[in-house]
């Protein structure tokens, strides 16, 4: 479900399936960027086995499209999470030991598992290589969410971003701080990025830096990625992570439209 979320989609875990024809004739409309609704059902509700069937009927001769995504796995495999998470099978009960509920539940979803449309066994998968298999479900549909990129600039005096992806520093790069006109000044005025931007240093460095860039960005998105954080850091955070990160900034929304920048440490005394 949370592989689906950042797809883009509309999620609700343990939907009772009689309320399912209702839930479909909420308005939604379709400017609001929703890729599709995903809706998790299984055997915590009580009803669903009964009721599922002349639902889901009833709800194709009305014309709703939709796919019944199964997820299954080996015995032991299930065994061994139920352990882990000390989470109880909804069929345990005092009576039936886990094992018995697996495969109590096994059998009763024995005529579904037959009627759905793609069947997922997530016994040998890691949790990356699930959410590539949902993602790549999601991106059938007619809108994908994008990855949402921030672009960070900061002081590594301050600290670093512990919430950043890649961390690029750019103290290499000549230090207006030094130079008494532009000391108090900041990164985003055009008297620093003049003397940042004109530098041969600079200009190689943000052509491949950029380059490396265009290259990480889509393979992050296709491993699933919903947000990707790149953090820019120099001394202070005033000068030039603020300007080189608002170069990448202006580069990347060329093409990336879900994109914000931060300069989390511009207004630090000079």
């Amino acid at each position: 479900m949370a592989a689906f979320e950042d797809a883009g989609f509309y999620c609700v875990d343990n939907m009772p399936v009689a309320l399912l024809p209702k839930f479909l004739e909420l308005p939604i409309e379709s400017d609001t960027g929703i890729a599709g609704i995903a809706l998790v059902m299984d055997l915590r509700e009580k009803g669903f086995l009964s009721e599922y069937s002349a639902v889901f009927e009833s709800l194709k001769k009305e014309g709703y499209a939709f796919e019944i995504l199964f997820l299954e796995a080996q015995e032991d495999i299930l065994v061994q999470r139920y352990s882990t998470t000390r989470r109880q099978h909804p069929l345990s009960q005092q009576s039936k030991s886990l094992l018995e509920g697996i495969r109590a539940e096994k059998k009763q979803l024995n005529d579904l598992r037959a009627v759905s449309d793609k069947i997922i066994d997530t016994s040998n998968y890691t949790v990356h290589e699930l959410k590539a298999s949902i993602m790549e479900i999601a991106s059938k549909s007619k809108v994908k969410a994008s990855m949402r990129i921030q672009v960070v600039s900061f002081g590594f005096k301050y600290g670093i971003p512990h919430d950043a992806d890649l961390i690029i520093d750019v103290r290499f790069l000549v230090n207006p701080y030094f130079v008494s006109e532009l000391k108090h000044l900041d990164g985003k005025n055009a008297k620093i990025k003049n003397f940042i931007l004109n530098q041969p240093d600079s200009q190689t460095f943000l052509n491949k830096y950029m380059e490396l860039l265009d290259y990480l960005i889509p393979m992050y998105e296709k491993e699933g990625k919903a947000y990707l954080t790149l953090g820019v850091g120099c001394t202070g955070g005033r000068h030039r992570s603020v300007t080189i990160a608002g170069a990448l900034f202006d580069h990347i929304r060329k093409t990336k439209d879900q994109i914000e920048i931060v300069h989390r440490d511009i207004d630090q005394p000079a």
